[in-house]
């Protein structure tokens, strides 16, 4: 598994594409959730090829269910701030070498450098029903921050069938619509980050900061 903490994501070049950010409640078909609300509205952001393939992913999930998103776009500053966060966690829990608290903390929050979000890239995203209720994923998201870490990466072991379902859809649809998904955490898929660019070969990224 590449973590995005290893050298070969940073080593990826970008080019950016000068693509705007756009606003994620400006799709219809697609649900915002307010629980990472910032005071910018940053978190409902994406680039517009995000969108726009977030848009064609939704249209092809079953009448019923639908997309809802949690967060897209942070800003540097926050990704820094939630980075140092978990490396504290972490050193409560014992660790303190420098390259293991790093590598350590990647699996859930990328280092600020090449982090999806920061290039409005990624999101944060799950399944609802046509009520609005989130259907069983096998953990919530972000669940990292609540003890969940077994259940958060896609592959995880002891999901009931239906979990397990639900992420195949999940990975089927955003699959197809050309993102990537980082595997520790289920709910994170991105496009046109580095990250991105390195697993599908793009030989460079088409989204930097943002």
């Amino acid at each position: 598994m590449i973590l995005l903490s290893d050298p070969q994501v940073a080593d990826v070049p970008v080019r950016d594409c000068g693509e705007p950010l756009v606003e994620i409640a400006s799709a219809p078909a697609i649900a915002l959730d307010p629980r990472e609300r910032d005071e910018e509205g940053a978190y409902g952001r994406v680039r517009a090829g995000v969108l726009d393939r977030l848009c064609a992913a939704s249209e092809k999930l079953p009448d019923g269910i639908g997309f809802l998103v949690v967060e897209g776009h942070r800003s540097s500053a926050e990704q820094a701030r939630r980075f140092a966060l978990y490396e504290d966690r972490l050193r409560g829990s014992g660790i303190t070498e420098a390259a293991e608290l790093r590598r350590r903390a990647s699996a859930f929050v990328s280092p600020v450098e090449v982090a999806p979000h920061c290039a409005g890239a990624a999101l944060d995203l799950t399944l609802v029903d046509d009520g609005g209720v989130e259907l069983d994923m096998g953990g919530a998201v972000n669940g990292h921050r609540t003890g969940d870490e077994n259940y958060c990466p896609m592959d995880a072991p002891g999901l009931s069938d239906r979990a397990r379902r639900n992420r195949a859809l999940l990975a089927r649809t955003m699959g197809d619509a050309g993102f990537v998904n980082y595997p520790t955490e289920w709910w994170h898929w991105s496009y046109g980050d580095r990250y991105w660019a390195l697993m599908t070969k793009a030989g460079s990224a088409l989204y930097g900061p943002a």
